[in-house]
């Protein structure tokens, strides 16, 4: 009996007791990965309300809520006194992501382009 009363209170207790990061989404949330080698101060992704800090390279940002984001944005990023921007033409046919958690993996090349590689967390 003792046993049955333990085995119960064990599965009840991991049941209600474990809760994923995915169980309360209410927004988009999107963070940077910085695979270059230079630290970035700020990451502007999409709107200015949108800044991202030190990221050092190779290491993540925090997670930021958005209302609406795309698979890729406007991105600036200011690292020292060097400013490197990635410019999407157009987001015709672009649908806004569904509320979750992702990653922009961001590098610069030696020549200042920008490269973004979108990961779905």
């Amino acid at each position: 009996m003792k046993n049955t009363i333990l085995l119960f209170f064990t599965v009840l207790l991991f049941s209600f007791g474990c809760t994923d990061r995915d169980d309360d989404i209410s927004a988009i949330n999107i963070r940077i990965q910085n695979n270059s080698s230079v630290d970035f101060d700020e990451v502007q992704v999409g709107g200015e309300g949108f800044i991202h800090t030190d990221v050092a390279s190779g290491s993540f940002s925090e997670y930021l809520e958005y209302e609406t984001a795309y698979q890729y944005a406007y991105i600036r990023i200011e690292s020292d006194s060097e400013t490197y921007v990635l410019q999407p033409i157009d987001f015709v046919g672009e649908t806004p992501l569904a509320l979750g958690f992702y990653t922009y993996e961001l590098d610069v090349s030696e020549e200042g382009n920008v490269s973004l590689k979108f990961v779905n967390d």
